[in-house]
């Protein structure tokens, strides 16, 4: 009746606020994923409220006769836009929420403990650092111990995280305080292979001082996959803060700007796949429009906005309560089928390869680089390559004969 025997889990806390004893935490295990541990069992009751609010321990969704409702989506502010990864639905809906009395539980990164994190945000300025996103598992706990039941709040987070929250919120009774957004989530990867990442850098930058993740300052939507970082050492002038939010959300042109395009290895080991946490390989069932949220938002990836570069939220609705929040926001929504919005997001859970346990022994050693990590990757590709040519020597000599001819 606890979450004793839960390992290689979801890791989203709730059950460390469902608890009345204040007994369970989370911390990384071994390859650096959060999972939950009770800090002294002879405490426990054995009420069985952990395991209740835990989305790993159930086989289906805690949203019940969802109602879809999809647009493509992008805020009427250009500087928003600009800034967030997408169309700026995510920003545009906390500060619509925020505007009609509730509190934003949302994800920042934190330079300092090299985390990204949940946080209470209860104004524009504070909502800011929510922009974005953040392509690394959140730390839940101190975000999620801030809540007050009684209070209104819109909670963001991963699938998971989203649906273990709205089992919370269903057994304690407060449903109606709460709005729930999720998006289109890929899987977390390794907290380790953040680490290493952050390491190749700093010995060029110096302890790292500002993250960011897809941004489109220079090259668009469509080749936003970037990371930008500055250093102690090595750091470009930075954003002003005024009060006005319109100064505070410019788009920040960072030291180092390493782009997928570009071969930047935390994005290959990333979508390849193989660095993800063991749930989202065996019990994920948040794909496409499987959801516990109010709202899901993501890339609209789709071909009815390939031509666009300033970016487009795929916005889905799931409850009248979320597209009536959806409805009051400054932004475009533009009503398109589902299929149309949620083109190019997967459908179903990633599969583990044999490769998958390589790449995980070789992050957890200390001494291993993430180039040294890239390399096995590098390598499982080319043996894979090798193995279709082989199989498909028809395909191969025509694509050699092309070649050839060019």
């Amino acid at each position: 009746m606890n979450i004793s025997s839960i390992h290689d889990c979801f890791g989203c806390g709730v059950c460390v606020i469902a608890c009345g004893k204040n007994i369970i935490d989370i911390h990384l295990n071994r390859e650096g994923f959060y999972e939950p541990f009770i800090t002294n069992i002879e405490e426990c009751t054995n009420c069985g409220l952990c395991v209740d609010v835990c989305s790993y321990s159930h086989n289906d969704i805690s949203l019940k006769n969802p109602q879809i409702t999809s647009y493509g989506a992008w805020s009427k502010d250009s500087q928003v836009r600009q800034k967030c990864s997408s169309g700026g639905v995510g920003f545009e809906l906390g500060k619509t929420a925020i505007s009609q009395g509730y509190k934003v539980c949302g994800v920042r990164y934190n330079p300092d403990k090299n985390q990204a994190e949940h946080y209470i945000a209860t104004n524009i300025h504070e909502l800011v650092p929510s922009t974005g996103s953040k392509y690394i598992q959140s730390y839940t706990v101190d975000g999620f111990k801030s809540i007050d039941r009684k209070q209104k709040f819109l909670v963001t987070g991963t699938p998971c995280q989203i649906d273990s929250f709205r089992r919370y919120i269903q057994k304690f009774h407060c449903e109606e305080n709460f709005i729930l957004l999720d998006f289109f989530c890929h899987g977390v990867p390794s907290k380790l292979m953040w680490d290493k990442y952050v390491a190749m850098h700093e010995k060029k930058i110096g302890k790292l001082i500002y993250a960011s993740w897809r941004n489109k300052f220079d090259s668009g939507w469509h080749n936003s996959y970037t990371i930008g970082l500055e250093g102690a050492k090595k750091h470009l002038d930075a954003v002003t803060w005024y009060n006005n939010y319109h100064q505070d959300i410019q788009e920040r042109k960072t030291y180092i700007s390493s782009r997928m395009s570009q071969q930047d290895l935390f994005y290959k080991l990333f979508l390849s796949d193989l660095c993800l946490g063991k749930a989202c390989y065996d019990k994920c069932r948040f794909k496409y429009d499987h959801s516990a949220a109010d709202i899901r938002i993501g890339d609209a990836w789709g071909g009815h906005y390939q031509e666009d570069e300033k970016g487009v939220s795929a916005t889905i609705a799931f409850t009248e309560k979320g597209h009536e929040l959806l409805k009051m926001c400054q932004c475009v929504l533009e009503p398109l089928p589902f299929d149309i919005i949620a083109e190019g997001q997967m459908k179903e859970r990633p599969q583990r390869k044999p490769v998958t346990k390589e790449l995980m022994e070789a992050l957890n050693q200390k001494e291993a680089t993430i180039e040294d990590v890239a390399l096995i990757l590098k390598r499982y590709y080319a043996k894979k390559s090798i193995k279709y040519k082989m199989m498909h020597p028809i395909h191969t000599l025509s694509s050699i004969l092309n070649r050839i001819r060019k």
